[in-house]
């Protein structure tokens, strides 16, 4: 099932399979992806940014040490991305700016985002999204942001740059033919980034969410996609197959 070219319709019918996916998602880390200590839910709203799908730990008897994490460490099997990128984190701003985050069912540790067109309709919507990005991972929640839109005059490096300079600049070309951007965020202590790039018809490969530093799960985005677009109502399939 590859990518669709979601730029050939309106951001309501983008809405709508979103909001599939999004279950799709959340089921697939529920029930064969999440070690059984973290569980994920949808539209769950925390404050400050409202995600797409949360990852909680759950706050009663928790375990952070690495042998009970479960998930994969980096160190046995790193992720195969494009692109890898490491910032040192600022000691001094974290300890200004933490804030724990807590829902009633545990601890956030991660969040993955879709990006819709919402985010990039306006100057302040877009710095909006960036920011509450990078203040995710400057308070030790780790990141996956999905962004299936190729970059526009908000963004004309795409998603991933405008996130990544808000912790240091870097000169980055998005290859022309791959302009759709999956981006980790690895939340510390130092900042990690595993980036992929891909076009409209490619396949989604499977992404890493970090559960704790240098442990994550591969995310089955390919999987969760073709889910949602097999339940997608006919004629709006129409729209985009023809």
């Amino acid at each position: 099932m590859p990518i669709h070219d979601w730029t050939r319709v309106d951001a309501g019918l983008f809405h709508a399979f979103h909001h599939g996916w999004i279950e799709e998602l959340a089921r697939a880390l529920n029930q064969s992806v999440l070690p059984d200590e973290y569980f994920a839910l949808p539209e769950q709203n925390i404050r400050g940014p409202i995600p797409d799908v949360l990852t909680l730990k759950l706050a009663a008897e928790a375990d952070n040490s690495p042998e009970r994490a479960g998930g994969i460490a980096v160190a046995a099997r790193a992720p195969q991305t494009r692109l890898t990128r490491r910032a040192e984190a600022d000691a001094y701003v974290r300890k200004a700016s933490r804030i724990t985050v807590r829902h009633r069912h545990g601890k956030v540790v991660a969040v993955v985002e879709i990006i819709s067109p919402g985010n990039k309709a306006s100057q302040a919507e877009f710095r909006a999204l960036v920011e509450k990005s990078a203040e995710l991972i400057r308070q030790g929640i780790h990141l996956l942001i999905i962004d299936v839109f190729p970059p526009g005059k908000r963004d004309p490096h795409g998603i991933h740059k405008a996130i990544w300079d808000e912790f240091q600049d870097e000169v980055l070309e998005l290859p022309a033919d791959k302009p759709l951007t999956l981006a980790s965020y690895d939340a510390g202590p130092d900042y990690v980034a595993y980036v992929e790039f891909v076009g409209v018809d490619d396949d989604l490969p499977d992404m890493p969410l970090f559960l704790m530093p240098e442990t994550y799960v591969p995310v089955p985005l390919q999987a969760t996609y073709r889910a949602a677009w097999n339940v997608f109502p006919a004629p709006l399939k129409r729209l985009l197959d023809s």
